[in-house]
């Protein structure tokens, strides 16, 4: 009996207090930068999470068909291990859609700047030393960015996020789907323009790459274009942990292999049966793969969670 009640007791003590969650914000350029923060305990590690490209909220949906919810799946997972998280919408978009005139409007150094006001007000918030960054695909560039100044920043955890100059990714993305040998020619034209830091002339361009390469982004393009994720990581010297699915049809398991060879001191997670949005997918079917994207009743796939909670716990202790 007494050592059942031993047991019982211990389960119960390891068991995480629900996590608080509440809506918080950050200083923008105009207007307040907004996101969610879920919070387990006082004085547990904090995890900013960046999205990826595009019109992405602050829980991984965006209006162009993906509804996975991975940021919010991602942050309830980690609050179960005892890591809070803040997620958050990029300036211009959603929530911090007066933060600027126009999100379209942007650069890299731009998310760099609202990453330090996060990370300043989420040490103000909670009394942390240091925040972790997590970047998910484009968010990662964008952490890595954040990483070559800031002081305040615990370690980095970049998921499926590109090894590669962003317009490598993008040629080798559009190449894969065959239903775009109609468009290649002047998409791989327009790529070559930007990376060369010049606009394109959209009015003669197919109508389906103007979502992709239309005048209004075409600034931010020609400003992710011009970084080089391999080298940014090269001189990063807190921890960092490079996370990606072996089923991530848009990010590669060689993007995070040239992440780890040019960073040795990097921990590598390869994630089976795993895919860009971090839900689990056993087949090589593509349609299959992104049915995946519009549903957020599916679990985030085994292992994502667990990845992410040692590394944090792991290099707290070091």
């Amino acid at each position: 009996m007494l050592a059942a009640l031993i047991f019982v007791a211990a389960t119960m003590a390891a068991t995480p207090s629900p996590a608080t969650q509440s809506f918080v914000q950050a200083p923008g350029p105009l207007a307040p930068l907004r996101g969610t923060m879920l919070s387990p305990a006082p004085g547990a590690p904090m995890v900013l999470i960046i999205p990826g490209s595009g019109p992405t909220d602050r829980n991984g949906n965006n209006p162009l068909g993906v509804r996975a919810s991975t940021y919010r799946l991602l942050a309830q997972g980690l609050a179960q291990r005892g890591i809070g998280t803040v997620r958050i919408d990029k300036r211009g978009m959603f929530g911090s859609r007066a933060a600027v005139a126009d999100g379209n409007a942007v650069t890299i150094d731009d998310y760099v700047t609202d990453t330090e006001s996060w990370i300043a007000s989420i040490r103000k918030r909670t009394g942390v030393s240091c925040v972790w960054v997590l970047g998910h695909s484009e968010g990662g560039l964008v952490a890595l960015a954040a990483a070559q100044k800031a002081n305040d920043i615990c370690g980095l955890v970049l998921v499926s996020t590109a090894g590669r100059p962003l317009g490598e990714v993008l040629r080798q993305q559009l190449r894969s789907n065959p239903a775009n040998a109609p468009i290649l020619d002047q998409a791989m034209a327009a790529i070559d323009s930007l990376e060369a830091g010049k606009r394109v002339d959209a009015s003669q361009m197919n109508p389906v790459l103007l979502p992709l390469f239309g005048p209004q982004v075409q600034g931010f393009l020609i400003s992710v274009f011009s970084y080089d994720p391999a080298k940014l990581i090269a001189k990063v010297a807190r921890p960092v942990l490079i996370m990606q699915g072996e089923r991530d049809i848009q990010v590669s398991v060689a993007d995070a292999q040239r992440l780890k060879q040019a960073a040795p001191a990097a921990k590598l997670v390869l994630l089976a049966d795993t895919n860009h949005v971090l839900k689990p997918v056993t087949t090589d079917d593509r349609a299959a793969n992104i049915a995946t994207y519009a549903n957020p009743n599916l679990p985030l796939a085994p292992g994502v969670v667990d990845a992410v909670a040692s590394f944090v716990a792991s290099a707290k202790k070091q």
